[in-house]
């Protein structure tokens, strides 16, 4: 059976379905929609070692995870082994897993050293992770990519060096930092970092549906798989796929009432947690939760000019309505 209960460290999650960590997409109010339909665990976004290190306000809000149900895991990047260790100290208090981040291709990120860059110096990747292991009082996972580019795939050298360190499990998204997010997602690198080393290994990379989901546990052998943008605008994506694997049966797609509970439920949560402010940030939300619906282009370029809550769940009910 491909969904199962999968131990990481010294926490057991539910099942091995996981939320990515998402720049700019996995803030508090995506986690807690995305909770709803029960992925075994879920990461905040990415935060800065060095912000966390000078107290930085903004970075601060992003580890925000009062009120969410556990396990949640605390992303952290950076390239020098002083403030990757403090964040490791800082955020474990708070975390449940620590994630070291090695696969973000981001330019902003790549051009101070950190992230997918790191893949280059696998010198230095080592003693980054043993600073965060050192430094965590819990579970520490890396995720990482294929390699820099298609002449230094290093994703198997890799693992090996962080099970050694340490590393509780290990997530390889199965692209390059060259490729970014295009093309295919290699397969047979996952697999290979699954049969080189004993630890957990969760497969990363064009799990959009059910049938994604099941070829990449059929090819790789992984122990779980890590949902990234499959999930924008689909939260529902975690029932579905473990409703499948547990019973080669396909869900329903969700009602447009169900759908439109969920934008609501998003949008009131994310006001919450920031004020009118989140209206912004909920548009390409909203276009990820209506796209390929009726009439939607028409309807996103509506949205886009509402910055009050009241009026942009006025217009999301008349859109509905037309459905």
């Amino acid at each position: 059976m491909y969904i199962h209960k999968l131990k990481i460290g010294n926490v057991e999650l539910e099942n091995n379905l996981i939320l990515a960590p998402m720049a700019g997409v996995t803030n508090q109010p995506f986690r807690m929609v995305c909770k709803e339909f029960k992925p075994g665990l879920v990461c905040t976004e990415m935060a800065s070692s060095k912000a966390i290190f000078h107290d930085d306000k903004k970075t601060n809000r992003l580890l925000n995870t009062k009120g969410e149900k556990r396990p949640i895991s605390f992303q952290i990047f950076g390239s020098d082994e002083e403030t990757m260790g403090f964040a490791a100290n800082y955020v474990s208090k708070m975390a449940d897993i620590v994630d070291i981040n090695m696969g973000c291709p981001a330019p902003k990120v790549v051009k101070n050293g950190d992230g997918s860059k790191l893949l280059l110096d696998l010198e230095q990747a080592e003693r980054v992770i043993k600073a965060v292991i050192k430094n965590s009082t819990v579970p520490v996972t890396l995720k990482c990519r294929k390699g820099w580019d298609k002449d230094n795939t290093v994703a198997v050298e890799l693992a090996k060096i962080a099970e050694k360190a340490g590393v509780s499990a290990i997530t390889i998204h199965g692209r390059t930092r060259s490729e970014f997010y295009s093309g295919v997602a290699d397969l047979e690198i996952i697999k290979e970092v699954k049969q080189a080393v004993k630890i957990p290994v969760i497969g990363n990379g064009d799990v959009v549906d059910e049938d994604s989901a099941l070829r990449m546990f059929e090819m790789t052998g992984v122990d779980g798989i890590m949902i990234g943008r499959g999930a924008f605008g689909n939260p529902w994506i975690f029932e579905r796929i473990a409703h499948f694997l547990e019973t080669t049966e396909k869900l329903e797609e969700p009602s447009k009432q169900e759908k439109l509970y969920i934008i609501k439920k998003h949008i009131k949560l994310a006001v919450e947690e920031k004020g009118e402010i989140a209206i912004k940030e909920l548009r390409k939300h909203i276009a990820w939760y209506t796209k390929n619906l009726k009439n939607s282009s028409e309807f996103r370029n509506e949205i886009n000019q509402i910055e009050t809550e009241e009026k942009l769940l006025q217009k999301i009910e008349e859109y509905f309505k037309t459905l």
